[in-house]
């Protein structure tokens, strides 16, 4: 009898993983390392090479501010994942209509797929936290809209939802686990949360330890934001330790996450890195820092580990930025994040070759694999002519 009960819950057990009903969770990170590939610049590389240097440097998971046609159309067969974004300045209308919501995921992310490998959906940016009151209360109904679009069209279970939030939404954020979200916040991040918990989304954070130390300099052990060695933090009530700064800003998350009920959803870095450049009251934005701060997150994602809350979720981050952007506006730090100068080139020394090197690599490849083929057909040609001497003379 106890064995009959064990194979119907068995064989019930692989009727609902094997339902064509049954629920899948679409997920948009493979591995730990992401870029995100801005383009508020007219003289940054064309998308076709934009695709030859993240090939080369094997970076997969790729996040853009929109979704424009050309970029999609040079990301069709490449491999590459990439997360496309509704603009802030949709966010509004999208809430209101959920035919321009359909519309909308059928022109833009629909008619590409299967051929580019479009993962996901970041509807706005830093909406809540972010000032226009009337855009953070369209942001829930916007989500909800765009997700039901991807239903409707049938690749809700390929595309992933999602919107990512600035450091804005936490009342504080030191130590870690006192972090909770802010009063005005919290009442619209809750349902916001609910959704995204039913839909297997998670939590998406741009964390900046650049901006947490330029602000607090006084108060930030400067290695202890660039992963250098330091003493680091003890967390008084959790009594953990912390070493770097991007640990803390992320557990602080967890720590919100917790208090507000949604303990269990993952925090996933959708922006961090570190200006090379700044104005003068940003004397940490230089490139020497710029490259210890990426060179030193690149090896800690490589370590595929969690953070001192949650050490079981391995940590994944997309960089903040894949170019320097001479057309965004602030301070002059926002311009000089990227990885790579607008000419293609690197910006520092982290491992990646920049557009001249990947060129000229590939230069020579093609040129020693004209040299083999010669080198095969001549051998042809004289093994071929040595037969014929060789018959001639039988």
């Amino acid at each position: 009898m106890k064995i009959r009960l064990i194979l119907l819950r068995f064989f019930f057990m692989l009727l609902v993983i094997f339902s064509p009903n049954a629920q899948q969770t679409a997920r948009a990170f493979t591995g730990t390392y992401g870029i995100n590939y801005g383009r508020l610049a007219d003289n940054i590389p064309s998308p076709d090479k934009v695709v030859k240097l993240l090939r080369a440097a094997k970076i997969k998971n790729v996040r853009i501010y929109d979704a424009d046609p050309n970029v999609l159309n040079a990301f069709k067969g490449t491999g590459l994942e990439l997360v496309v974004g509704l603009p802030n300045g949709f966010v509004k209308e999208m809430s209101a209509n959920a035919d321009h919501a359909l519309t909308w995921v059928k022109d833009n992310v629909k008619a590409f797929l299967p051929d580019t490998h479009i993962v996901g959906i970041a509807v706005g940016n830093e909406v809540l936290g972010g000032g226009d009151n009337e855009m953070e209360v369209a942001l829930l109904n916007a989500v909800k809209n765009i997700h039901n679009a991807t239903k409707k069209l049938g690749i809700s279970d390929i595309v992933q939802i999602s919107t990512a939030h600035s450091q804005a939404v936490f009342a504080d954020s030191f130590p870690p686990s006192f972090c909770v979200f802010k009063d005005g916040v919290v009442q619209l991040m809750k349902p916001l949360l609910e959704f995204f918990s039913k839909i297997g989304s998670p939590f998406c954070l741009n964390a900046y330890p650049f901006l947490a130390y330029t602000y607090n300099s006084d108060k930030i052990d400067i290695n202890y934001a660039l992963f250098q060695p330091n003493e680091g933090i003890v967390d008084n009530k959790t009594h953990l330790h912390y070493d770097n700064l991007l640990d803390a800003q992320i557990d602080a998350a967890y720590a919100a996450l917790e208090d507000a009920g949604f303990g269990k959803m993952e925090v996933i870095v959708t922006e961090t890195g570190w200006a090379s450049k700044g104005d003068d009251n940003e004397p940490a934005a230089t490139p020497s820092n710029a490259r210890t701060y990426n060179y030193n997150l690149r090896k800690r994602l490589a370590k595929r580990k969690g953070t001192p809350m949650r050490p079981k979720k391995m940590l994944k981050a997309y960089i903040f930025a894949l170019f320097n952007e001479y057309q965004k506006t602030g301070q002059s730090s926002e311009r000089n994040f990227g990885l790579f100068k607008a000419d293609g080139s690197i910006s520092y020394d982290i491992g990646f070759s920049g557009l001249q090197d990947i060129s000229a690599a590939s230069s020579l490849l093609s040129l020693k694999g004209i040299q083999a083929q010669g080198y095969y057909y001549l051998s042809t040609i004289a093994i071929t002519t040595s037969t014929s001497v060789l018959l001639s003379r039988l």
